[in-house]
Protein backbone atom coordinates (compact mmCIF):
# COMPACT_ATOMS: atom_id res chain seq x y z
CA UNK A 1 0.00 0.00 0.00
CA UNK A 2 1.17 3.54 -0.65
CA UNK A 3 0.00 7.07 0.00
CA UNK A 4 1.21 10.12 -1.89
CA UNK A 5 1.39 13.78 -1.02
CA UNK A 6 3.56 15.94 1.19
CA UNK A 7 4.84 13.80 4.05
CA UNK A 8 5.82 15.39 7.37
CA UNK A 9 8.85 13.20 8.13
CA UNK A 10 10.86 12.51 11.25
CA UNK A 11 10.94 14.35 14.54
CA UNK A 12 11.24 17.73 12.83
CA UNK A 13 8.28 17.05 10.49
CA UNK A 14 10.36 17.90 7.43
CA UNK A 15 7.99 18.24 4.43
CA UNK A 16 8.87 15.72 1.72
CA UNK A 17 6.86 15.52 -1.49
CA UNK A 18 6.54 11.92 -2.56
CA UNK A 19 5.11 8.61 -1.45
CA UNK A 20 5.08 6.53 1.68
CA UNK A 21 5.18 2.75 1.19
CA UNK A 22 3.44 0.59 3.81
CA UNK A 23 4.19 -3.14 3.92
CA UNK A 24 1.76 -5.98 4.55
CA UNK A 25 2.51 -5.86 8.30
CA UNK A 26 1.38 -2.24 8.52
CA UNK A 27 4.88 -0.79 8.86
CA UNK A 28 6.51 2.02 6.93
CA UNK A 29 8.74 0.30 4.39
CA UNK A 30 10.08 3.40 2.65
CA UNK A 31 9.61 7.11 2.08
CA UNK A 32 10.35 8.05 -1.53
CA UNK A 33 10.87 11.65 -2.60
CA UNK A 34 9.19 12.26 -5.95
CA UNK A 35 6.99 14.69 -7.83
CA UNK A 36 3.37 13.58 -7.28
CA UNK A 37 -0.04 14.88 -8.25
CA UNK A 38 -1.52 14.61 -4.75
CA UNK A 39 -1.82 17.70 -2.56
CA UNK A 40 -2.60 15.61 0.53
CA UNK A 41 -0.66 16.21 3.74
CA UNK A 42 0.47 13.03 5.51
CA UNK A 43 1.39 13.23 9.19
CA UNK A 44 1.55 10.91 12.20
CA UNK A 45 -1.67 10.08 13.98
CA UNK A 46 -1.94 11.71 17.39
CA UNK A 47 -1.09 10.20 20.76
CA UNK A 48 -3.26 11.86 23.41
CA UNK A 49 -1.02 12.12 26.47
CA UNK A 50 -3.76 12.28 29.13
CA UNK A 51 -7.44 11.41 29.07
CA UNK A 52 -10.34 10.55 31.34
CA UNK A 53 -12.99 9.20 28.97
CA UNK A 54 -15.11 7.52 31.64
CA UNK A 55 -16.95 10.79 32.23
CA UNK A 56 -18.10 10.86 28.58
CA UNK A 57 -21.57 10.36 30.08
CA UNK A 58 -21.45 13.88 31.56
CA UNK A 59 -20.27 16.24 28.83
CA UNK A 60 -20.49 19.88 29.95
CA UNK A 61 -21.95 18.98 33.34
CA UNK A 62 -20.98 21.09 36.32
CA UNK A 63 -20.43 24.45 34.70
CA UNK A 64 -19.01 26.94 37.20
CA UNK A 65 -17.86 24.35 39.72
CA UNK A 66 -14.32 24.33 41.09
CA UNK A 67 -11.87 21.58 40.21
CA UNK A 68 -12.43 19.91 43.58
CA UNK A 69 -16.20 20.08 43.19
CA UNK A 70 -15.93 18.62 39.69
CA UNK A 71 -13.48 15.74 39.97
CA UNK A 72 -12.06 15.25 43.48
CA UNK A 73 -12.53 11.68 44.74
CA UNK A 74 -14.66 10.28 46.16
CA UNK A 75 -17.61 12.67 45.92
CA UNK A 76 -16.82 15.20 43.19
CA UNK A 77 -19.61 15.56 40.62
CA UNK A 78 -17.79 13.31 38.18
CA UNK A 79 -17.55 10.45 40.68
CA UNK A 80 -21.19 10.76 41.71
CA UNK A 81 -22.27 10.60 38.08
CA UNK A 82 -20.04 7.60 37.44
CA UNK A 83 -21.56 5.74 40.39
CA UNK A 84 -25.07 6.54 39.21
CA UNK A 85 -24.52 5.32 35.63
CA UNK A 86 -24.99 1.72 34.56
CA UNK A 87 -22.15 -0.34 33.15
CA UNK A 88 -23.83 -0.31 29.74
CA UNK A 89 -24.14 3.48 29.77
CA UNK A 90 -20.49 3.92 30.70
CA UNK A 91 -19.21 1.55 28.00
CA UNK A 92 -21.44 3.09 25.35
CA UNK A 93 -20.27 6.61 26.21
CA UNK A 94 -16.61 5.62 26.16
CA UNK A 95 -17.11 3.88 22.84
CA UNK A 96 -18.52 7.07 21.35
CA UNK A 97 -15.52 9.07 22.54
CA UNK A 98 -13.07 6.52 21.13
CA UNK A 99 -14.88 6.62 17.79
CA UNK A 100 -14.60 10.41 17.75
CA UNK A 101 -10.93 10.24 18.66
CA UNK A 102 -10.29 7.92 15.73
CA UNK A 103 -12.17 10.16 13.29
CA UNK A 104 -10.18 13.16 14.52
CA UNK A 105 -6.81 11.53 13.92
CA UNK A 106 -5.88 9.89 17.24
CA UNK A 107 -4.16 6.51 17.33
CA UNK A 108 -3.66 6.16 21.10
CA UNK A 109 -4.46 7.71 24.46
CA UNK A 110 -2.99 7.40 27.94
CA UNK A 111 -6.20 6.86 29.86
CA UNK A 112 -6.33 7.34 33.65
CA UNK A 113 -8.94 4.70 34.35
CA UNK A 114 -11.30 4.87 37.30
CA UNK A 115 -13.31 1.93 38.58
CA UNK A 116 -10.61 -0.52 39.65
CA UNK A 117 -10.44 -3.86 37.81
CA UNK A 118 -14.00 -3.46 36.53
CA UNK A 119 -13.09 -0.07 35.09
CA UNK A 120 -10.25 -1.59 33.09
CA UNK A 121 -12.61 -4.27 31.78
CA UNK A 122 -15.12 -1.61 30.69
CA UNK A 123 -12.42 0.28 28.82
CA UNK A 124 -11.33 -2.90 27.05
CA UNK A 125 -14.96 -3.53 26.05
CA UNK A 126 -15.29 0.00 24.70
CA UNK A 127 -12.09 -0.38 22.66
CA UNK A 128 -13.46 -3.56 21.11
CA UNK A 129 -16.81 -1.90 20.38
CA UNK A 130 -14.92 0.92 18.65
CA UNK A 131 -13.19 -1.69 16.42
CA UNK A 132 -9.85 -1.29 18.18
CA UNK A 133 -8.99 1.79 16.15
CA UNK A 134 -7.56 3.59 19.20
CA UNK A 135 -5.00 2.07 21.56
CA UNK A 136 -6.48 3.13 24.91
CA UNK A 137 -3.76 2.38 27.47
CA UNK A 138 -5.32 1.81 30.89
CA UNK A 139 -3.46 3.57 33.70
CA UNK A 140 -5.66 2.02 36.33
CA UNK A 141 -6.71 3.31 39.73
CA UNK A 142 -8.17 1.72 42.79
CA UNK A 143 -5.83 -1.19 43.47
CA UNK A 144 -2.66 -2.97 42.51
CA UNK A 145 -4.85 -5.66 40.96
CA UNK A 146 -6.27 -3.01 38.63
CA UNK A 147 -2.73 -2.04 37.61
CA UNK A 148 -2.00 -5.66 36.75
CA UNK A 149 -5.20 -5.81 34.69
CA UNK A 150 -4.25 -2.61 32.88
CA UNK A 151 -1.14 -1.08 31.37
CA UNK A 152 0.09 0.79 34.43
CA UNK A 153 -1.05 2.88 37.38
CA UNK A 154 -2.47 6.41 37.14
CA UNK A 155 -2.41 8.11 40.54
CA UNK A 156 -4.71 10.99 41.38
CA UNK A 157 -2.12 12.99 43.34
CA UNK A 158 0.34 12.66 46.19
CA UNK A 159 -1.90 14.62 48.57
CA UNK A 160 -4.59 11.94 48.21
CA UNK A 161 -2.46 8.97 49.29
CA UNK A 162 1.16 7.84 49.54
CA UNK A 163 1.13 5.46 46.53
CA UNK A 164 4.46 3.90 47.54
CA UNK A 165 3.13 0.36 47.31
CA UNK A 166 1.57 1.04 43.93
CA UNK A 167 4.82 2.53 42.64
CA UNK A 168 6.81 -0.49 43.76
CA UNK A 169 4.24 -2.82 42.20
CA UNK A 170 4.57 -1.10 38.82
CA UNK A 171 8.35 -1.52 38.95
CA UNK A 172 7.99 -5.22 39.70
CA UNK A 173 5.43 -5.61 36.91
CA UNK A 174 7.55 -3.55 34.48
CA UNK A 175 4.64 -1.18 33.93
CA UNK A 176 4.40 2.61 33.92
CA UNK A 177 3.46 4.84 36.85
CA UNK A 178 1.98 8.28 36.20
CA UNK A 179 0.67 10.81 38.70
CA UNK A 180 -1.10 14.17 38.72
CA UNK A 181 1.08 16.89 40.26
CA UNK A 182 1.05 20.65 40.63
CA UNK A 183 -2.46 21.06 39.27
CA UNK A 184 -4.03 23.17 42.02
CA UNK A 185 -0.87 24.28 43.84
CA UNK A 186 2.73 23.18 44.43
CA UNK A 187 2.11 21.15 47.59
CA UNK A 188 2.01 17.72 45.92
CA UNK A 189 4.94 18.15 43.51
CA UNK A 190 7.83 17.08 45.76
CA UNK A 191 6.07 13.98 47.10
CA UNK A 192 5.10 13.06 43.53
CA UNK A 193 8.71 13.41 42.40
CA UNK A 194 9.86 11.38 45.40
CA UNK A 195 7.99 8.43 43.86
CA UNK A 196 10.24 8.68 40.78
CA UNK A 197 7.27 8.45 38.41
CA UNK A 198 7.56 7.59 34.74
CA UNK A 199 5.59 10.73 33.92
CA UNK A 200 3.68 13.57 35.55
CA UNK A 201 0.40 15.20 34.56
CA UNK A 202 -0.48 18.93 34.56
CA UNK A 203 2.39 20.68 36.43
CA UNK A 204 0.70 24.09 36.47
CA UNK A 205 2.46 25.44 39.58
CA UNK A 206 6.11 24.35 39.65
CA UNK A 207 8.53 26.48 41.62
CA UNK A 208 12.21 26.90 40.64
CA UNK A 209 13.37 23.97 42.79
CA UNK A 210 10.71 21.77 41.21
CA UNK A 211 11.94 22.69 37.74
CA UNK A 212 15.43 21.69 38.83
CA UNK A 213 14.19 18.33 40.12
CA UNK A 214 12.21 17.69 36.92
CA UNK A 215 15.36 18.39 34.93
CA UNK A 216 17.54 16.18 37.15
CA UNK A 217 15.06 13.29 37.12
CA UNK A 218 14.31 13.74 33.41
CA UNK A 219 10.65 13.02 34.06
CA UNK A 220 8.27 13.83 31.16
CA UNK A 221 5.04 15.75 31.67
CA UNK A 222 1.64 15.62 29.98
CA UNK A 223 0.12 19.11 29.96
CA UNK A 224 -3.59 19.83 29.45
CA UNK A 225 -4.06 23.54 28.65
CA UNK A 226 -7.80 23.65 27.89
CA UNK A 227 -8.68 21.65 30.99
CA UNK A 228 -6.55 23.85 33.22
CA UNK A 229 -8.24 26.95 31.86
CA UNK A 230 -11.74 25.51 32.28
CA UNK A 231 -11.10 24.48 35.89
CA UNK A 232 -9.49 27.82 36.72
CA UNK A 233 -6.22 26.43 38.08
CA UNK A 234 -4.04 28.44 35.69
CA UNK A 235 -1.70 27.54 32.86
CA UNK A 236 1.59 25.67 33.00
CA UNK A 237 4.87 27.51 32.32
CA UNK A 238 5.16 25.70 29.00
CA UNK A 239 8.39 27.26 27.77
CA UNK A 240 10.22 26.67 31.05
CA UNK A 241 8.99 23.08 31.23
CA UNK A 242 9.93 22.39 27.61
CA UNK A 243 13.46 23.63 28.34
CA UNK A 244 13.76 21.05 31.14
CA UNK A 245 11.98 17.93 29.91
CA UNK A 246 9.78 16.24 27.33
CA UNK A 247 6.22 17.52 27.11
CA UNK A 248 3.22 15.61 25.79
CA UNK A 249 -0.20 17.05 25.13
CA UNK A 250 -3.45 15.73 26.60
CA UNK A 251 -7.13 16.67 26.47
CA UNK A 252 -8.00 15.43 29.99
CA UNK A 253 -11.66 14.91 30.97
CA UNK A 254 -14.24 14.46 28.21
CA UNK A 255 -16.61 15.98 30.75
CA UNK A 256 -14.76 19.28 30.27
CA UNK A 257 -13.36 19.18 26.72
CA UNK A 258 -13.74 17.28 23.49
CA UNK A 259 -10.89 14.78 23.01
CA UNK A 260 -9.71 16.69 19.94
CA UNK A 261 -5.96 17.07 19.62
CA UNK A 262 -6.49 19.62 16.86
CA UNK A 263 -8.29 21.90 19.31
CA UNK A 264 -5.68 21.30 21.99
CA UNK A 265 -2.81 22.14 19.64
CA UNK A 266 -4.44 25.32 18.36
CA UNK A 267 -5.21 26.48 21.87
CA UNK A 268 -1.66 25.90 23.07
CA UNK A 269 -0.15 27.51 19.96
CA UNK A 270 -2.10 30.71 20.53
CA UNK A 271 -1.37 31.11 24.23
CA UNK A 272 2.28 30.05 24.38
CA UNK A 273 5.62 30.79 22.75
CA UNK A 274 6.21 27.17 21.79
CA UNK A 275 6.93 26.56 18.12
CA UNK A 276 4.47 24.73 15.89
CA UNK A 277 7.02 21.95 15.46
CA UNK A 278 7.35 21.49 19.23
CA UNK A 279 3.56 21.44 19.68
CA UNK A 280 3.04 18.87 16.92
CA UNK A 281 5.79 16.79 18.52
CA UNK A 282 3.92 17.04 21.85
CA UNK A 283 0.78 15.74 20.15
CA UNK A 284 2.47 12.78 18.46
CA UNK A 285 5.95 11.41 19.13
CA UNK A 286 6.36 12.65 22.71
CA UNK A 287 3.26 10.87 23.97
CA UNK A 288 4.31 7.78 22.03
CA UNK A 289 7.76 7.92 23.63
CA UNK A 290 6.28 8.11 27.14
CA UNK A 291 4.10 5.08 26.49
CA UNK A 292 6.76 3.10 24.62
CA UNK A 293 4.75 3.00 21.39
CA UNK A 294 6.38 2.34 18.04
CA UNK A 295 4.62 5.14 16.20
CA UNK A 296 3.96 8.88 16.46
CA UNK A 297 6.65 9.66 13.88
CA UNK A 298 6.99 8.89 10.18
CA UNK A 299 10.20 6.92 9.73
CA UNK A 300 11.02 3.66 7.94
CA UNK A 301 10.44 0.67 10.19
CA UNK A 302 7.82 2.37 12.36
CA UNK A 303 4.19 1.32 12.57
CA UNK A 304 2.19 3.26 9.99
CA UNK A 305 -0.29 5.05 12.25
CA UNK A 306 -1.05 8.00 9.98
CA UNK A 307 -3.59 10.64 9.15
CA UNK A 308 -4.05 12.22 5.73
CA UNK A 309 -5.30 15.79 5.41
CA UNK A 310 -6.79 17.35 2.30
CA UNK A 311 -4.34 20.06 1.31
CA UNK A 312 -6.95 21.47 -1.05
CA UNK A 313 -9.64 21.88 1.62
CA UNK A 314 -11.10 25.35 2.00
CA UNK A 315 -9.29 25.61 5.31
CA UNK A 316 -5.80 24.46 4.24
CA UNK A 317 -5.51 25.47 0.58
CA UNK A 318 -2.79 28.07 0.16
CA UNK A 319 -0.97 27.22 3.40
CA UNK A 320 2.66 28.33 3.18
CA UNK A 321 3.94 26.60 6.31
CA UNK A 322 2.35 23.15 6.55
CA UNK A 323 3.38 22.36 10.13
CA UNK A 324 2.09 25.70 11.34
CA UNK A 325 -1.14 25.19 9.38
CA UNK A 326 -1.67 21.72 10.88
CA UNK A 327 -1.13 23.01 14.41
CA UNK A 328 -3.00 26.32 14.24
CA UNK A 329 -5.88 25.77 11.84
CA UNK A 330 -6.42 22.14 10.78
CA UNK A 331 -9.37 20.17 12.12
CA UNK A 332 -11.38 17.00 11.73
CA UNK A 333 -13.13 18.35 8.62
CA UNK A 334 -9.76 18.46 6.84
CA UNK A 335 -9.11 14.75 7.37
CA UNK A 336 -9.63 12.50 4.37
CA UNK A 337 -8.20 9.32 5.90
CA UNK A 338 -7.04 7.99 9.26
CA UNK A 339 -4.86 4.90 9.19
CA UNK A 340 -4.51 3.59 12.74
CA UNK A 341 -4.92 -0.15 12.37
CA UNK A 342 -2.45 -2.11 14.53
CA UNK A 343 0.46 -3.90 12.99
CA UNK A 344 -0.51 -7.40 11.85
CA UNK A 345 0.47 -10.18 14.22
Amino acid sequence: MERTGTILCGREFTPVEGRIIIDDDGRIEAIEEASVDSTDIILPAFVNGHTHIGDSIAKEAGGGLSLEELVAPPDGLKHRLLRAASREELVAAMTTSLEFMHRSGTAACLEFREGDVAGVAMLREAVTAADGAVDALAFARGSIDAMHAGDGFGASGANDAEFGDERQATREADKLFGIHAGEVDASDIDPALDLEPDFLVHMVHPEPDHLDRIDEQDVPIAVCPRSNLVTGVGLSPYTELAERTTLALGTDNVMLNSPSMFREMEFLAKLSDLSATEILRMATINGADIAGLDYGVIEPGREARLQVLDGESSNLKGAQDLVRAVVRRAGVDDICEVHTEPTAE
